[in-house]
């Protein structure tokens, strides 16, 4: 990087194969703040020589080393700058699978910041139309909104995802969100807003008599009729129970409002009245008609 009187400029290109290398040595000997140096030193020469692709790929690696060292909120800024630096090189896929690295970084120590990194990711890979990956960023944001109880954010998340299921006429899955979505939306007490999801998903093809229709159905009118039984065992279907874990805890936990008592027909309610004697012995006239004139 020195220069003379016979080296006017720096040769940056030297000075940062130089740098890696020594990031390298320092990695192998668990020296893992050196190496971090190295690789921030090994960044600056890369942009210097208008490298870009160069100098993200060592801010990321810098933010590995902070990773090695339990530093994952330090190392999530510089996976960012280097997902930037992706881009503005032109490669947008290697920038969004920097950003879900990083989202899995920081997963468990800040998942509001995974969820913001993932959507990041799924804007970049949509943007690329690489609607699938886009689709596994997407999803994996709603599971942590769900997680993380942000269900007004996970609602507006599902529906995203949705929405591309069926611009990609993947028609099934939109059934399962469609689940999903009226599960969150049951939990946020609006049921307004379920019973919309439902209507809506009936211009999906195929979604009209399909066995998910006919389960959203019967937990609606259980919900509506403030009937627990039915809602608990419309969401202990292998429908409800096999879904994604976030999801199916939501159906799990469902309760309804107005503590989730059964309404009793009148008739139910007059033979309790009579005791359960009584209702034997009407149950058993019932049977045989002939025994009239009989106690």
């Amino acid at each position: 990087l020195k220069t003379g009187f016979l080296k006017w400029k720096p040769d940056y290109d030297s000075a940062a194969t130089e740098y890696g290398k020594a990031a390298v040595a320092f990695k192998n000997a668990k020296q893992f703040d050196q190496a971090r140096e190295a690789c921030l030193r090994e960044a600056e020469a890369h942009e210097n020589n208008k490298a870009l692709f160069h100098a993200a790929k060592a801010y990321e690696q810098a933010g590995m080393m902070l990773k090695e060292m339990q530093r994952l909120p330090e190392a999530v800024p510089l996976i960012e700058k280097a997902s930037m630096m992706y881009l503005e090189n032109g490669t947008p896929d290697t920038a969004a699978i920097a950003l879900e690295r990083a989202g899995k970084l920081i997963e468990n120590v800040s998942p509001e910041k995974a969820v913001q990194l993932y959507q990041q990711a799924a804007a970049v890979f949509e943007n690329e139309e690489r609607l699938r990956q886009a689709l596994e960023m997407l999803g994996k944001a709603s599971r942590l909104l769900v997680r993380g109880r942000r269900l007004d954010e996970a609602a507006l998340s599902l529906q995203k995802e949705k929405s591309i299921y069926k611009e990609i006429e993947n028609y099934p899955t939109c059934y399962k969100k469609t689940i999903a979505q009226v599960l969150v939306h049951l939990h946020r007490n609006d049921y307004v807003a379920a019973e919309r999801c439902v209507r809506e998903s009936y211009s999906i093809p195929g979604f009209n008599g399909s066995e998910d229709c006919a389960a959203l159905e019967q937990l609606l009118e259980g919900y509506d009729q403030q009937d627990q039984d039915q809602v608990s065992e419309v969401c202990n279907l292998p429908l409800f129970k096999y879904m994604d874990n976030d999801y199916a805890k939501l159906g799990l936990t469902l309760v309804v409002p107005g503590g989730g008592i059964k309404k009793k027909s009148p008739n139910a309610t007059q033979d309790k009245a009579r005791g359960p004697a009584t209702v034997g012995s009407h149950a058993e006239e019932e049977e045989d008609e002939y025994s009239g004139g009989l106690c």
